[in-house]
Formats: C-alpha cells, sequence, structure tokens
C-alpha cells in the first residue's frame, strides 16, 4: 500500500496542467508579439544596407572601367559593360566584378544607372522594397550619392 501512494505522489507532480500550458503559450504569444516586429524591421534594415553595399561595388567596378576605357559606361551600355566587354569599346579589362552576372538588388531587380547622373558623374540605384521612386523607410530610393 505504501508503494501505491508513492506511486500516486509521483505520477501527479510528472507533468503539467492545463491552466499552466496555457499561461506559457500567453507568454509565448506575447514575447512573439513583442519582439517579432523588431525582428522584422532589422531585416528591413538589412536588405537596405545589404543594397546599398552593393551600389557601391557597382561604383568602383565602373570607376575601373573608366580608368581601363577612358570613360563610364555610357547609359545605353549600362552596368552590364561591367561584365561584358560593349563592342566597340577600346581598352576594356573587365570583367570588373567577381561574378559573371550582375547582382540583383536585395528585392530580386536590377539597379538603375545613368551617364551623365543627376546627382554625379554617374548614378547607380535601386528603388527600394517596392520598386517604385520615392518612398519611405523600406521603399525609400537606395543610390551612390
Amino acid at each position: 500500500m505504501h508503494q501505491f501512494i508513492a506511486h500516486r505522489q509521483l505520477s501527479r507532480t510528472g507533468g503539467f496542467t492545463l491552466v499552466e500550458l496555457l499561461v506559457v503559450l500567453v507568454i509565448l504569444g506575447l514575447l512573439a508579439g513583442l519582439v517579432g516586429p523588431m525582428v522584422l524591421n532589422r531585416l528591413g534594415g538589412a536588405k537596405s544596407d545589404t543594397a546599398q553595399v552593393q551600389i557601391q561595388d557597382l561604383e568602383r567596378a565602373a570607376e575601373l572601367f573608366k580608368l581601363d576605357t577612358g570613360r563610364f559606361p555610357s547609359t545605353e551600355e549600362g552596368l552590364q559593360a561591367l561584365v561584358r566587354q560593349p563592342p566597340g569599346v577600346a581598352g576594356w579589362n573587365g570583367p570588373y566584378l567577381r561574378r559573371s552576372e550582375l547582382p540583383k538588388d536585395p528585392w530580386g531587380r536590377d539597379f538603375h544607372y545613368a551617364n551623365p547622373g543627376q546627382r554625379g558623374p554617374i548614378d547607380i540605384w535601386s528603388n527600394g522594397a517596392d520598386g517604385q521612386p520615392g518612398g519611405e523607410g523600406e521603399n525609400a530610393v537606395i543610390g551612390n550619392w
């Protein structure tokens, strides 16, 4: 009989009650509600930072192109001139990027390029998360200016 009582006490203390499980789930839900938006905001900021680094790499590659050829790629040649020699361009010593393909912006779209630029000798930019000119936050234009 003494064993039966000891066994009954062990089985009673070995598990969680439904109320305890519900309290834990509520706490986890509150934490996810507080931490989730902060994590998502950091992810958006990371994509913008990545786009800025990619644009700086493209600008450096365009400057190397200029050192070799005496000019920046034309708007018509575009950034593609950094990975493939445009017809009739003397002195091209590329590819000027590590990969043989142009990178896409963090949102999967092509970078934009203009020569002459409106804000400098050349403009390289991404239209941000929404792909539209203008915007704020994640949707803001990111450029080499």
